[in-house]
């Protein structure tokens, strides 16, 4: 193992940065400053420019929450990242908070708790998602503190600030966008007349590019870029920077009555809207930014995104597509891990080594545009933690004894894919075996699942986790979130964890969810098996419509970190039926090697 500490332990920039933001404060009367990890997009990942939180922090996770006040600077940061944030905040004198999760206003209860009446909140109304601006207000204002939505105090003080990404935009063509661009916007415009409204406005980066069969490169492994559009009963304005669309496809746009506009200009269009009219804003999905500009006189309705529900909804063409990504992805990886174990022993591999080498893997195969997330490689002890990231200055050499996770993903024209992987390294132990099998029971349970049409995905995540639950084990992230078509990695509107059910959450068929619950033992091992599953009928009888599971992905699971003997049968029935698909739907891609391990990882087990 490399050192761990951060490349900023000896000399870190962070506290004259709060130096500065502490004098930019004081000078506008500003007593607490929020810096959320946000976008005017309310993205997931956050292009350069707004990587604000992350500036003045030092901390380089993709979710957290920073406050400042004269004396004090903390992160508000879930499970996921708390190794990663006590070495990144170490140098810098900002106090690591831990909070249950990513959704957790629990810095809002301590501004509350911390500040007294009169005294003043700041944060950049221009990425400040509206649900959380109408939370923040709510409890500031019970106690009589100021919030100040109108200035970005960051502006001023980073100097270097990137600008707003200037990667061009493209189409996404037929036949892999299987539904057109016309047909999209006669389908948002039924649901705008069903909400009796004329105009709806979208800023979030998925739900636009979806509508308008375009995408980007504004962010990294998302194919999507930064933009807004205003969509009207006739026409539609998409707000980009200045020479993202070149004029070909402008010229395309225009055909389907969509103008281009600059992207600092989707706030004056709103302003701009007739007196009287109406329009559909989501306040999930929009900055309180955007929702002020609106205009008194204009009735707004608040609803999610019509396209949310019908992005999610993969149609007959699209799951066609998907799968034969998936058999792409699974042919990668059968050759990256013939590679990967002939070489063991033999070449001097890290964990970088892995991402290197999968990537390389995947690239060769038809379609494929890039890595649909980081690739996360963790040997034992870094295995522990869910979004660990290996860096040149901090990572593992895979030798000696242990479980290698593995968690990695593929953006394809025809689907995207995520799936992890656990493989023995040396000798697996029967605690680890352990570990393993009661995490592959879970994944098992979920995987095999009938359920009415409708359910809140929320109320499938105990499925799960019983086996593991009841050995007095948990992990603590969600077991499955929704996967896009050539889009988010991490999609809505469902979610498979302990969250509140919700109408929005239902499972409708065709959606794709991920299905990776896990075990983690920090500083020794950690164990996650992913596969991404698509929403099929089951049944219909008296009592109504049931769907259940299709696994998506294709590869192996590795038997040998396996404790057979904690299997039931039917377990034993599920895991070589799925790997007798996966040995018939993988062997005619692959070949060599790559052929004579996926026989030899997918025989059938016994006790």
């Amino acid at each position: 193992m490399n050192s761990p500490s951060s490349p900023n332990a000896i000399t870190s920039p962070i506290p004259a940065r709060l130096l500065q933001l502490r004098s930019a404060m004081k000078q506008h009367g500003i007593d607490a400053t929020i810096i959320p990890s946000a976008d005017p997009h309310l993205s997931e990942y956050v292009p350069d420019r707004w990587q604000g939180r992350s500036y003045f922090s030092g901390f380089t996770g993709s979710v957290g929450t920073l406050v400042v006040t004269a004396d004090f600077a903390g992160l508000w940061v879930d499970s996921r990242y708390w190794s990663q944030a006590e070495k990144e905040l170490a140098p810098t004198g900002i106090r690591m908070m831990k909070i249950a999760s990513a959704a957790s206003v629990a810095h809002i209860d301590w501004l509350v708790e911390s500040l007294s009446g009169g005294q003043t909140v700041c944060v950049d109304g221009q990425v400040l998602g509206l649900m959380t601006a109408r939370i923040l207000e709510q409890n500031l204002s019970a106690k009589s503190i100021h919030l100040k939505t109108d200035i970005d105090l960051l502006e001023n003080i980073w100097t270097e600030r990137p600008g707003l990404p200037l990667s061009p935009i493209f189409e996404h063509l037929a036949p892999f966008a299987a539904i057109s661009r016309q047909e999209k916007l006669a389908l948002v415009r039924e649901q705008m007349r069903i909400k009796g409204v004329e105009w709806h406005f979208v800023s979030t980066v998925d739900d636009l590019a979806w509508i308008f069969n375009l995408r980007g490169s504004d962010v990294s492994y998302n194919p999507v870029f930064a933009g807004h559009a205003l969509i009207g009963m006739n026409d539609a304005t998409i707000f980009v920077a200045d020479g993202k669309i070149p004029a070909a496809l402008q010229a395309i746009l225009a055909q389907d009555q969509v103008k281009i506009a600059s992207y600092n200009n989707a706030a004056n269009a709103l302003k701009a809207l007739p007196a009287n009219s109406s329009i559909l804003i989501d306040p999930r999905r929009i900055t309180l930014g955007f929702q002020q500009a609106i205009p008194t006189g204009v009735r707004v309705v608040d609803a999610i995104n019509p396209s949310v529900f019908m992005k999610s909804r993969k149609n007959a063409q699209e799951v066609a597509f998907v799968r034969e990504a998936m058999e792409q992805d699974g042919a990668a990886l059968c050759e990256f891990f013939s590679w990967l174990e002939g070489a063991l022993g033999k070449e001097r591999i890290t964990e970088l080594t892995i991402d290197e080498k999968i990537c390389e893997a995947r690239a060769r195969q038809p379609n494929f545009i890039s890595p649909s997330f980081g690739t996360i490689a963790g040997f034992n002890g870094n295995g522990a933690m869910p979004h660990y990231r290996a860096t040149p200055e901090s990572h593992a050499v895979i030798e000696g004894d242990g479980l290698l996770l593995i968690d990695s993903g593929g953006q394809y024209l025809n689907g995207t894919t995520d799936i992890t992987r656990v493989m023995p390294i040396g000798t697996v132990s029967e605690a680890q075996k352990r570990d393993f099998t009661l995490v592959l029971k879970g994944m098992i349970n979920l995987s095999k699942a009938v359920f009415p049409r409708g359910t809140p995905s929320p109320m499938l995540d105990s499925l799960a986790r019983a086996p593991i639950w009841a050995e007095g084990i948990n992990y603590g992230h969600g077991t499955g979130h929704g996967v896009g078509y050539f889009l988010n990695v991490h999609e809505g509107p469902q979610s498979i964890s302990a969250a509140l059910p919700e109408a929005h959450t239902a499972m409708e068929e065709g959606m794709i969810t991920s299905n990776e619950p896990g075990i983690y033992r920090p500083d020794q091992w950690g164990v996650r098996i992913e596969n991404l599953l698509l929403n099929v009928p089951a049944m219909q009888t008296e009592f109504g419509e049931y769907l259940q599971f299709e696994s998506l992905t294709l590869c192996p699971i590795d038997t040998r970190c396996m404790n057979v003997s904690m299997l039931r049968e039917d377990e034993m029935s599920w895991i070589n039926n799925y790997h007798a698909l996966v040995l018939q739907r993988l062997s005619p891609r692959v070949s060599g090697d790559a052929l004579t391990w996926l026989k030899e990882r997918t025989r059938a087990i016994s006790k």
